[in-house]
Protein backbone atom coordinates (compact mmCIF):
# COMPACT_ATOMS: atom_id res chain seq x y z
CA UNK A 1 0.00 0.00 0.00
CA UNK A 2 1.19 3.51 -0.78
CA UNK A 3 1.66 6.20 1.84
CA UNK A 4 -1.41 7.83 3.33
CA UNK A 5 -3.83 9.79 1.16
CA UNK A 6 -4.61 13.51 1.51
CA UNK A 7 -7.24 15.09 -0.71
CA UNK A 8 -7.94 18.79 -0.99
CA UNK A 9 -7.97 19.10 2.80
CA UNK A 10 -6.42 17.16 5.68
CA UNK A 11 -9.17 16.03 8.04
CA UNK A 12 -6.93 14.46 10.70
CA UNK A 13 -4.05 16.94 10.94
CA UNK A 14 -1.18 16.12 13.23
CA UNK A 15 -1.70 12.38 12.86
CA UNK A 16 0.55 10.51 10.45
CA UNK A 17 0.56 6.92 9.30
CA UNK A 18 0.21 4.53 12.25
CA UNK A 19 3.25 2.28 12.53
CA UNK A 20 4.17 -0.81 14.51
CA UNK A 21 6.46 0.14 17.41
CA UNK A 22 6.28 -2.97 19.56
CA UNK A 23 4.89 -3.88 22.97
CA UNK A 24 7.17 -1.49 24.84
CA UNK A 25 6.04 1.70 23.15
CA UNK A 26 4.32 4.47 25.09
CA UNK A 27 2.99 6.05 21.89
CA UNK A 28 -0.83 5.78 21.87
CA UNK A 29 -0.79 6.32 18.09
CA UNK A 30 1.24 3.21 17.36
CA UNK A 31 0.60 -0.52 17.11
CA UNK A 32 2.01 -2.62 19.92
CA UNK A 33 1.11 -6.06 18.60
CA UNK A 34 -0.12 -5.65 15.02
CA UNK A 35 2.98 -5.92 12.84
CA UNK A 36 1.49 -6.20 9.33
CA UNK A 37 4.58 -7.81 7.81
CA UNK A 38 5.21 -10.35 10.59
CA UNK A 39 4.82 -13.93 9.40
CA UNK A 40 2.48 -16.18 11.36
CA UNK A 41 2.80 -19.55 9.71
CA UNK A 42 2.94 -19.04 5.96
CA UNK A 43 1.11 -15.69 5.85
CA UNK A 44 1.70 -12.21 7.21
CA UNK A 45 -0.55 -10.65 9.82
CA UNK A 46 -1.94 -8.38 7.10
CA UNK A 47 -2.85 -11.40 4.98
CA UNK A 48 -4.38 -13.33 7.88
CA UNK A 49 -6.45 -10.53 9.39
CA UNK A 50 -7.55 -8.53 6.33
CA UNK A 51 -8.74 -5.56 8.39
CA UNK A 52 -11.57 -3.44 7.01
CA UNK A 53 -12.95 -0.05 8.10
CA UNK A 54 -16.73 0.33 8.37
CA UNK A 55 -17.69 3.46 6.47
CA UNK A 56 -20.93 3.95 8.41
CA UNK A 57 -19.70 3.95 12.01
CA UNK A 58 -16.39 5.68 11.35
CA UNK A 59 -17.50 8.51 9.06
CA UNK A 60 -21.29 8.78 9.42
CA UNK A 61 -22.34 7.88 12.97
CA UNK A 62 -22.61 11.03 15.06
CA UNK A 63 -22.72 9.43 18.50
CA UNK A 64 -26.44 9.98 19.03
CA UNK A 65 -28.58 7.57 21.03
CA UNK A 66 -32.30 7.36 21.97
CA UNK A 67 -31.66 9.86 24.78
CA UNK A 68 -29.48 12.47 23.11
CA UNK A 69 -28.33 14.23 19.95
CA UNK A 70 -25.04 13.88 18.07
CA UNK A 71 -21.81 14.44 19.98
CA UNK A 72 -19.44 13.73 17.07
CA UNK A 73 -19.25 16.61 14.61
CA UNK A 74 -17.42 15.84 11.39
CA UNK A 75 -15.50 18.49 9.43
CA UNK A 76 -16.38 16.61 6.24
CA UNK A 77 -20.12 17.02 6.86
CA UNK A 78 -20.39 20.80 6.99
CA UNK A 79 -21.34 21.62 3.39
CA UNK A 80 -25.03 22.28 2.76
CA UNK A 81 -25.06 20.37 -0.52
CA UNK A 82 -25.32 16.65 0.44
CA UNK A 83 -23.35 15.55 -2.63
CA UNK A 84 -20.48 17.93 -1.89
CA UNK A 85 -20.43 16.77 1.73
CA UNK A 86 -20.38 13.15 0.53
CA UNK A 87 -17.38 13.89 -1.69
CA UNK A 88 -15.53 15.41 1.26
CA UNK A 89 -16.40 12.30 3.26
CA UNK A 90 -14.74 10.08 0.63
CA UNK A 91 -11.51 12.04 1.01
CA UNK A 92 -11.73 11.92 4.81
CA UNK A 93 -12.37 8.18 4.70
CA UNK A 94 -9.41 7.38 2.49
CA UNK A 95 -7.19 9.64 4.57
CA UNK A 96 -8.15 7.72 7.70
CA UNK A 97 -8.03 4.25 6.07
CA UNK A 98 -4.54 4.83 4.71
CA UNK A 99 -3.26 6.44 7.92
CA UNK A 100 -4.47 3.48 9.98
CA UNK A 101 -2.99 1.21 7.29
CA UNK A 102 -6.06 -0.95 6.72
CA UNK A 103 -6.24 -2.75 3.38
CA UNK A 104 -10.05 -2.76 3.05
CA UNK A 105 -13.26 -0.87 3.76
CA UNK A 106 -17.02 -1.64 3.65
CA UNK A 107 -20.03 0.59 3.00
CA UNK A 108 -23.81 0.83 2.77
CA UNK A 109 -25.12 2.64 -0.29
CA UNK A 110 -26.52 5.52 1.76
CA UNK A 111 -23.22 5.92 3.65
CA UNK A 112 -21.41 6.60 0.42
CA UNK A 113 -24.01 8.75 -1.34
CA UNK A 114 -27.19 10.57 -0.30
CA UNK A 115 -30.60 9.41 -1.43
CA UNK A 116 -32.00 11.53 -4.28
CA UNK A 117 -35.50 12.75 -5.01
CA UNK A 118 -36.11 9.78 -7.33
CA UNK A 119 -34.75 6.30 -7.95
CA UNK A 120 -32.82 7.58 -10.96
CA UNK A 121 -31.25 10.42 -8.98
CA UNK A 122 -30.30 8.06 -6.14
CA UNK A 123 -28.63 5.72 -8.62
CA UNK A 124 -26.79 8.61 -10.26
CA UNK A 125 -25.57 9.86 -6.87
CA UNK A 126 -24.31 6.43 -5.86
CA UNK A 127 -22.45 5.72 -9.08
CA UNK A 128 -20.86 9.19 -9.07
CA UNK A 129 -19.53 8.68 -5.54
CA UNK A 130 -18.53 5.09 -6.34
CA UNK A 131 -16.54 6.43 -9.28
CA UNK A 132 -14.78 8.83 -6.94
CA UNK A 133 -14.08 6.01 -4.47
CA UNK A 134 -12.67 3.92 -7.32
CA UNK A 135 -10.21 6.69 -8.14
CA UNK A 136 -9.15 6.79 -4.49
CA UNK A 137 -8.77 3.00 -4.43
CA UNK A 138 -6.51 3.13 -7.48
CA UNK A 139 -4.45 5.92 -5.94
CA UNK A 140 -3.96 4.19 -2.57
CA UNK A 141 -4.22 0.43 -3.07
CA UNK A 142 -7.15 0.20 -0.62
CA UNK A 143 -9.82 -2.29 -1.73
CA UNK A 144 -13.51 -2.83 -1.08
CA UNK A 145 -14.15 -5.88 1.11
CA UNK A 146 -17.90 -5.86 0.54
CA UNK A 147 -20.84 -3.57 -0.15
CA UNK A 148 -24.44 -3.55 1.01
CA UNK A 149 -27.66 -1.53 0.89
CA UNK A 150 -29.33 0.26 3.81
CA UNK A 151 -32.86 -1.16 3.75
CA UNK A 152 -33.80 -0.20 7.30
CA UNK A 153 -33.45 3.58 7.89
CA UNK A 154 -36.05 5.04 5.54
CA UNK A 155 -39.65 5.15 6.86
CA UNK A 156 -40.81 3.12 3.85
CA UNK A 157 -38.98 0.15 5.38
CA UNK A 158 -40.60 0.39 8.81
CA UNK A 159 -42.28 -3.00 8.23
CA UNK A 160 -39.34 -4.54 6.42
CA UNK A 161 -37.94 -4.47 2.90
CA UNK A 162 -38.03 -7.88 1.18
CA UNK A 163 -40.52 -9.11 3.83
CA UNK A 164 -42.76 -6.04 3.83
CA UNK A 165 -46.48 -6.94 3.79
CA UNK A 166 -47.02 -4.21 1.18
CA UNK A 167 -45.69 -5.21 -2.26
CA UNK A 168 -45.30 -1.53 -3.22
CA UNK A 169 -42.23 -1.34 -0.94
CA UNK A 170 -40.40 -4.27 -2.53
CA UNK A 171 -39.56 -2.58 -5.87
CA UNK A 172 -37.91 0.29 -3.93
CA UNK A 173 -35.82 -2.23 -2.02
CA UNK A 174 -34.91 -3.99 -5.26
CA UNK A 175 -33.81 -0.72 -6.86
CA UNK A 176 -31.48 -0.02 -3.95
CA UNK A 177 -29.99 -3.51 -3.97
CA UNK A 178 -29.46 -3.44 -7.74
CA UNK A 179 -27.60 -0.13 -7.50
CA UNK A 180 -25.56 -1.30 -4.50
CA UNK A 181 -24.55 -4.47 -6.38
CA UNK A 182 -23.59 -2.31 -9.38
CA UNK A 183 -21.42 -0.13 -7.13
CA UNK A 184 -19.86 -3.20 -5.51
CA UNK A 185 -18.97 -4.60 -8.94
CA UNK A 186 -17.48 -1.26 -10.02
CA UNK A 187 -15.33 -1.16 -6.88
CA UNK A 188 -14.20 -4.79 -7.11
CA UNK A 189 -15.79 -5.94 -3.85
CA UNK A 190 -15.22 -9.57 -2.94
CA UNK A 191 -18.59 -9.86 -1.22
CA UNK A 192 -22.08 -8.43 -0.94
CA UNK A 193 -23.89 -8.57 2.42
CA UNK A 194 -27.59 -8.71 3.29
CA UNK A 195 -28.40 -7.59 6.81
CA UNK A 196 -32.13 -7.85 7.41
CA UNK A 197 -32.44 -5.00 9.87
CA UNK A 198 -36.22 -5.04 9.69
CA UNK A 199 -36.77 -8.44 8.02
CA UNK A 200 -38.80 -9.84 10.89
CA UNK A 201 -41.86 -9.02 12.93
CA UNK A 202 -42.99 -6.93 15.87
CA UNK A 203 -46.20 -8.91 16.49
CA UNK A 204 -47.55 -12.24 15.25
CA UNK A 205 -51.05 -10.76 15.42
CA UNK A 206 -50.45 -9.15 12.02
CA UNK A 207 -47.65 -11.30 10.59
CA UNK A 208 -47.72 -14.26 8.18
CA UNK A 209 -44.22 -15.59 8.88
CA UNK A 210 -44.36 -18.35 6.27
CA UNK A 211 -45.29 -15.94 3.51
CA UNK A 212 -42.73 -13.31 4.54
CA UNK A 213 -39.89 -15.84 4.58
CA UNK A 214 -40.94 -17.08 1.15
CA UNK A 215 -40.79 -13.48 -0.08
CA UNK A 216 -37.31 -13.11 1.44
CA UNK A 217 -36.14 -16.15 -0.52
CA UNK A 218 -37.65 -14.76 -3.74
CA UNK A 219 -35.88 -11.45 -3.18
CA UNK A 220 -32.48 -12.97 -2.37
CA UNK A 221 -32.55 -15.29 -5.39
CA UNK A 222 -33.55 -12.38 -7.64
CA UNK A 223 -30.62 -10.35 -6.27
CA UNK A 224 -28.28 -13.32 -6.77
CA UNK A 225 -29.49 -13.81 -10.33
CA UNK A 226 -29.03 -10.14 -11.17
CA UNK A 227 -25.57 -10.03 -9.61
CA UNK A 228 -24.36 -13.00 -11.62
CA UNK A 229 -25.85 -11.61 -14.82
CA UNK A 230 -24.17 -8.24 -14.14
CA UNK A 231 -20.76 -9.88 -13.64
CA UNK A 232 -20.48 -10.10 -9.85
CA UNK A 233 -18.15 -13.02 -9.15
CA UNK A 234 -17.96 -12.59 -5.38
CA UNK A 235 -19.94 -14.19 -2.57
CA UNK A 236 -23.30 -13.04 -1.25
CA UNK A 237 -23.51 -13.16 2.54
CA UNK A 238 -26.29 -13.03 5.11
CA UNK A 239 -25.54 -11.48 8.50
CA UNK A 240 -27.42 -13.01 11.46
CA UNK A 241 -29.03 -10.95 14.22
CA UNK A 242 -31.79 -12.12 16.56
CA UNK A 243 -33.70 -8.91 17.21
CA UNK A 244 -33.34 -5.12 17.32
CA UNK A 245 -34.88 -3.20 15.71
CA UNK A 246 -37.55 -5.91 15.23
CA UNK A 247 -38.76 -8.16 18.03
CA UNK A 248 -37.69 -11.21 16.02
CA UNK A 249 -35.58 -11.31 12.86
CA UNK A 250 -35.68 -14.14 10.36
CA UNK A 251 -31.85 -14.32 10.28
CA UNK A 252 -31.79 -15.03 14.04
CA UNK A 253 -28.35 -16.69 14.37
CA UNK A 254 -25.75 -18.63 12.40
CA UNK A 255 -27.66 -21.91 12.77
CA UNK A 256 -30.86 -20.32 11.44
CA UNK A 257 -29.08 -18.73 8.49
CA UNK A 258 -27.15 -21.91 7.66
CA UNK A 259 -30.42 -23.86 7.63
CA UNK A 260 -32.06 -21.24 5.40
CA UNK A 261 -29.14 -21.28 2.94
CA UNK A 262 -28.89 -25.07 2.74
CA UNK A 263 -32.61 -25.79 2.74
CA UNK A 264 -33.02 -23.50 -0.26
CA UNK A 265 -29.95 -24.66 -2.17
CA UNK A 266 -28.14 -21.31 -1.93
CA UNK A 267 -24.78 -22.60 -0.65
CA UNK A 268 -22.98 -22.16 -3.98
CA UNK A 269 -23.60 -18.42 -3.88
CA UNK A 270 -24.22 -17.50 -0.23
CA UNK A 271 -22.20 -17.62 2.99
CA UNK A 272 -22.52 -16.06 6.45
CA UNK A 273 -21.11 -12.79 7.79
CA UNK A 274 -20.77 -13.27 11.57
CA UNK A 275 -20.89 -10.34 13.99
CA UNK A 276 -19.75 -10.83 17.59
CA UNK A 277 -22.34 -8.55 19.21
CA UNK A 278 -25.16 -10.17 17.23
CA UNK A 279 -24.09 -13.62 18.42
CA UNK A 280 -24.17 -12.53 22.06
CA UNK A 281 -27.61 -10.95 21.60
CA UNK A 282 -28.79 -14.37 20.40
CA UNK A 283 -27.54 -15.90 23.66
CA UNK A 284 -24.47 -17.44 22.03
CA UNK A 285 -20.78 -16.64 22.05
CA UNK A 286 -18.85 -15.20 19.13
CA UNK A 287 -16.91 -18.49 19.12
CA UNK A 288 -20.15 -20.51 18.84
CA UNK A 289 -21.56 -18.72 15.80
CA UNK A 290 -18.19 -18.77 14.02
CA UNK A 291 -17.95 -22.52 14.66
CA UNK A 292 -21.48 -23.10 13.38
CA UNK A 293 -20.73 -21.19 10.18
CA UNK A 294 -17.41 -23.01 9.71
CA UNK A 295 -18.94 -26.45 10.39
CA UNK A 296 -21.47 -25.76 7.64
CA UNK A 297 -18.80 -24.60 5.17
CA UNK A 298 -20.37 -21.13 5.20
CA UNK A 299 -17.93 -18.90 7.10
CA UNK A 300 -17.50 -15.92 4.80
CA UNK A 301 -16.51 -12.81 6.74
CA UNK A 302 -16.59 -11.27 10.23
CA UNK A 303 -17.85 -8.02 11.68
CA UNK A 304 -15.27 -7.47 14.42
CA UNK A 305 -16.76 -5.83 17.49
CA UNK A 306 -18.00 -6.78 20.94
CA UNK A 307 -20.99 -6.06 23.14
CA UNK A 308 -21.43 -5.14 26.76
CA UNK A 309 -22.77 -8.11 28.70
CA UNK A 310 -24.66 -5.78 31.04
CA UNK A 311 -26.51 -4.07 28.19
CA UNK A 312 -29.25 -5.84 26.29
CA UNK A 313 -28.69 -4.11 22.99
CA UNK A 314 -26.19 -3.91 20.16
CA UNK A 315 -23.51 -1.60 21.60
CA UNK A 316 -21.02 -2.15 18.73
CA UNK A 317 -17.91 -1.58 20.82
CA UNK A 318 -14.40 -1.97 19.46
CA UNK A 319 -12.94 -5.40 20.28
CA UNK A 320 -10.63 -5.47 23.28
CA UNK A 321 -11.32 -8.91 24.79
CA UNK A 322 -8.32 -11.01 23.75
CA UNK A 323 -10.01 -14.23 24.92
CA UNK A 324 -12.68 -13.56 22.28
CA UNK A 325 -10.24 -12.61 19.53
CA UNK A 326 -8.07 -15.68 20.23
CA UNK A 327 -11.02 -18.06 20.17
CA UNK A 328 -12.31 -16.41 16.99
CA UNK A 329 -8.96 -16.78 15.26
CA UNK A 330 -8.73 -20.44 16.37
CA UNK A 331 -11.86 -21.13 14.31
CA UNK A 332 -10.83 -18.94 11.38
CA UNK A 333 -7.38 -20.57 11.16
CA UNK A 334 -8.85 -24.08 11.45
CA UNK A 335 -11.19 -23.11 8.61
CA UNK A 336 -8.26 -22.25 6.35
CA UNK A 337 -8.37 -18.48 6.90
CA UNK A 338 -10.15 -15.83 4.90
CA UNK A 339 -10.34 -15.76 1.11
CA UNK A 340 -12.77 -13.01 0.10
CA UNK A 341 -13.73 -12.07 3.69
CA UNK A 342 -11.92 -10.31 6.51
CA UNK A 343 -12.27 -8.57 9.86
CA UNK A 344 -14.50 -5.54 9.38
CA UNK A 345 -14.64 -3.13 12.32
CA UNK A 346 -18.41 -2.74 12.54
CA UNK A 347 -17.79 -0.75 15.70
CA UNK A 348 -18.20 2.82 16.84
CA UNK A 349 -16.50 5.16 19.24
CA UNK A 350 -18.34 5.66 22.47
CA UNK A 351 -20.67 8.65 22.57
CA UNK A 352 -18.33 10.55 24.89
CA UNK A 353 -15.18 9.83 22.82
CA UNK A 354 -15.29 13.06 20.88
CA UNK A 355 -11.67 13.77 19.90
CA UNK A 356 -10.67 12.97 16.28
CA UNK A 357 -7.79 10.92 17.69
CA UNK A 358 -10.29 8.66 19.46
CA UNK A 359 -11.16 7.12 16.09
CA UNK A 360 -7.52 6.10 15.75
CA UNK A 361 -7.20 4.86 19.34
CA UNK A 362 -10.29 2.69 18.84
CA UNK A 363 -9.03 1.03 15.67
CA UNK A 364 -5.48 0.64 16.99
CA UNK A 365 -6.85 -1.18 20.04
CA UNK A 366 -9.05 -3.44 17.93
CA UNK A 367 -6.24 -4.27 15.50
CA UNK A 368 -3.83 -5.00 18.35
CA UNK A 369 -6.43 -7.21 20.08
CA UNK A 370 -6.86 -9.33 16.95
CA UNK A 371 -3.12 -9.44 16.31
CA UNK A 372 -2.65 -10.86 19.81
CA UNK A 373 -5.53 -13.25 19.21
CA UNK A 374 -3.98 -14.41 15.94
CA UNK A 375 -0.63 -15.28 17.52
CA UNK A 376 -2.24 -17.02 20.48
CA UNK A 377 -4.62 -18.97 18.23
CA UNK A 378 -1.83 -20.06 15.91
CA UNK A 379 0.23 -21.35 18.85
CA UNK A 380 -2.78 -23.16 20.34
CA UNK A 381 -3.69 -24.78 17.03
CA UNK A 382 -0.14 -25.83 16.13
CA UNK A 383 1.72 -26.31 19.41
CA UNK A 384 -0.73 -27.05 22.22
CA UNK A 385 -2.34 -30.35 23.12
CA UNK A 386 -5.86 -28.91 22.85
CA UNK A 387 -6.60 -30.07 19.27
CA UNK A 388 -5.32 -33.58 20.03
CA UNK A 389 -7.32 -33.78 23.25
CA UNK A 390 -10.48 -32.81 21.38
CA UNK A 391 -9.98 -35.46 18.69
CA UNK A 392 -9.01 -38.10 21.27
CA UNK A 393 -12.32 -37.54 23.04
CA UNK A 394 -14.07 -38.93 19.93
CA UNK A 395 -11.58 -41.75 19.27
CA UNK A 396 -14.24 -44.44 19.85
CA UNK A 397 -15.83 -43.36 16.56
CA UNK A 398 -12.60 -43.76 14.56
CA UNK A 399 -12.74 -47.54 14.26
CA UNK A 400 -14.89 -50.58 14.97
CA UNK A 401 -18.59 -50.19 15.72
CA UNK A 402 -18.23 -46.45 16.31
CA UNK A 403 -16.95 -45.96 12.77
CA UNK A 404 -19.78 -48.14 11.44
CA UNK A 405 -22.31 -45.97 13.30
CA UNK A 406 -20.84 -42.76 11.82
CA UNK A 407 -21.01 -44.34 8.35
CA UNK A 408 -24.71 -45.12 8.84
CA UNK A 409 -24.17 -48.88 8.81
CA UNK A 410 -25.85 -49.69 12.13
CA UNK A 411 -29.61 -49.90 12.59
CA UNK A 412 -31.37 -49.16 15.86
CA UNK A 413 -31.86 -52.91 16.40
CA UNK A 414 -28.14 -53.56 15.83
CA UNK A 415 -27.21 -50.83 18.29
CA UNK A 416 -29.57 -52.41 20.83
CA UNK A 417 -27.96 -55.80 20.32
CA UNK A 418 -24.51 -54.32 20.96
CA UNK A 419 -25.82 -53.00 24.27
CA UNK A 420 -27.08 -56.47 25.27
CA UNK A 421 -23.57 -57.85 25.59
CA UNK A 422 -21.80 -54.63 26.64
CA UNK A 423 -20.71 -53.55 30.07
CA UNK A 424 -21.81 -50.20 31.51
CA UNK A 425 -19.86 -47.45 29.67
CA UNK A 426 -16.80 -46.12 31.42
CA UNK A 427 -17.07 -42.68 33.00
CA UNK A 428 -14.60 -40.58 31.04
CA UNK A 429 -13.70 -37.09 32.25
CA UNK A 430 -14.04 -34.13 29.95
CA UNK A 431 -11.12 -32.47 31.80
CA UNK A 432 -12.71 -29.06 31.26
CA UNK A 433 -10.73 -27.29 33.98
CA UNK A 434 -7.47 -28.74 32.65
CA UNK A 435 -8.31 -27.51 29.14
CA UNK A 436 -9.07 -24.04 30.50
CA UNK A 437 -5.69 -24.07 32.25
CA UNK A 438 -3.97 -25.04 29.01
CA UNK A 439 -5.77 -22.21 27.22
CA UNK A 440 -4.59 -19.73 29.85
CA UNK A 441 -1.03 -21.00 29.52
CA UNK A 442 -1.08 -20.00 25.86
CA UNK A 443 -3.00 -16.80 26.51
CA UNK A 444 -0.46 -15.37 28.93
CA UNK A 445 2.90 -16.99 28.12
CA UNK A 446 4.24 -15.78 24.78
Amino acid sequence: MKDYFIGNKEYFPGIGKIAYEGAGTDNPLAFRFYDPDKKIGNKTMREHLRFSIAYWHSFCAGGNDPFGADTHHFPWAVKADPMEAAKDKVDAAFEFITKIDAPFYCFHDRDLAPEGKSIAESEKNLMELAGMAKERQEATGVKLLWGTANLFNHPRFMNGAATNPNFDVIPFAAAQVKAAIDATILLGGGGYVFWGGREGYMSLLNTDMKREKEHLLRFLTAARDYGRKAGFKGTFMIEPKPMEPTKHQYDYDAETVAAFIKTNGLEKDFAINIENNHATLAGHTFWHDLQVAADNGLLGSVDANQGDYQNGWDTDQFPSNVYETARAMMVILENGGFTYGGLNFDAKRRRNSTDPADLFYAHIGGMDAFALGLEIAYNINTKSELPKRKSTRYASFDSGKGAEFEAGKLSLEELRNIALDAREPETISGNQELLENILNRYMFVR
